[in-house]
């Protein structure tokens, strides 16, 4: 799992409120997953910016995905607005899983 970030404090208390997101059709965590691709805080203006995927462009569970990634990190760094960009390049696929999320898998 290779999260870009230029906060190495702030992004692994992020990491750490987003594994509580768990992609319902999968039952992994966003994190585990490796659904998270970038996370930057600009501290001046107060917003964390986060790039992320779905594991299809097509999926289903996409809208609620991303709504509850953006509700737990306003929730994790409450004076911070949250701007959320969806990305599919690089696609998501199987090796971006965790070397705990492919155990949790049975994989």
């Amino acid at each position: 799992m290779n999260v870009i970030t230029n906060d190495t404090i702030k992004c692994p208390l992020a990491l750490a409120s987003l594994v509580n997101v768990i992609d319902p059709e999968i039952g992994l965590n966003v994190v585990d997953l490796g659904l998270i691709y970038q996370l930057d805080f600009d501290d001046d203006k107060r917003i964390v910016y986060v790039t992320m995927t779905l594991t299809t462009q097509f999926c289903p569970m996409g809208e609620s995905i991303t709504a509850a990634v953006k509700r737990v990190l306003e929730k994790t760094f409450e004076d911070y607005a949250v701007l959320l960009s969806l990305s599919f390049n690089p696609p998501w696929s199987y090796e971006r899983i965790s070397d705990e999320g492919k155990k949790i898998l049975n994989r």
